[in-house]
């Protein structure tokens, strides 16, 4: 995925966890935060940002956060950039793990949730795939690792159970995990922020729910999956 026009500053403060103060060429701007997530570890007063840059006359914010520098990395912090990053890789046939991709279509309902992307492929055999796929970004690390959530999520937990229900009629279902950086040696579930998820990961996992997780290829204007990264249910 890419962006438009992108330009650089620096945080200093976060009034609500839509907004941020942002210094821009020397001025102070209230720039728009397109990530509600905590982001303790990354919004720090100094960290230079990446941000977007509107053209439209009628929004409040004429710029938006979506990256951040944690040391010398570039992190993505667009929530919605995993979504759009995840659908054209899947779009790009998603390193074959599914087979020949013939379909993407992105939210659609099953049960009570809206997953992120429904595909279908052909396996080798010809047989027909149908898949529900809902999509994780991750910001969260620590030396190497990353994990998720950084806030407790019940709707993280209500999506996986969901996930396991699908495959009682037939479909396959899967989660993952786009970590929205490079450098990461293996995902974990964030058990001490939120220890319900951690365990229905891992239920779905023994359901059959395929557990995936890549990190990203980040530029200050763009973001796309690259290499699959291990997985590690604690």
């Amino acid at each position: 995925m890419k962006y438009g026009r992108v330009t650089t500053g620096t945080f200093l403060a976060r009034p609500n966890r839509f907004l941020a103060r942002v210094q821009i060429s020397g001025g102070e701007e209230v720039c728009h935060v397109k990530n509600t997530g905590r982001c303790r570890e990354l919004l720090v007063p100094g960290a230079g940002l990446v941000l977007e840059i509107h053209d439209n006359p009628k929004r409040k914010t004429a710029y938006s956060v979506i990256g951040v520098y944690k040391g010398n990395t570039l992190i993505n912090m667009d929530s919605q950039a995993p979504n759009q990053a995840a659908y054209e890789w899947v779009k790009e046939g998603a390193d074959g793990i599914f087979g020949k991709v013939t379909e993407v279509k992105r939210e659609r309902t099953y049960g009570k949730s809206r997953f992120d992307l429904y595909l279908e492929a052909q396996s080798e055999d010809g047989a027909l795939r149908r898949i529900f796929m809902e999509v994780k970004g991750v910001t969260l690390e620590n030396d190497g690792v990353a994990r998720f959530p950084d806030a407790p999520t019940e709707r993280g937990v209500k999506h996986l159970e969901e996930l396991e229900a699908c495959q009682k009629d037939g479909y396959e279902a899967c989660i993952l995990f786009v970590v929205q950086m490079k450098g990461i040696h293996r995902l974990e579930p964030n058990r001490q922020t939120h220890a319900a998820f951690a365990d229905a990961l891992k239920r779905a996992e023994e359901s059959g729910v395929k557990v995936l997780a890549y990190d990203c290829l980040v530029t200050e204007d763009s973001m796309r999956l690259d290499q699959p990264i291990e997985v590690n249910l604690v």
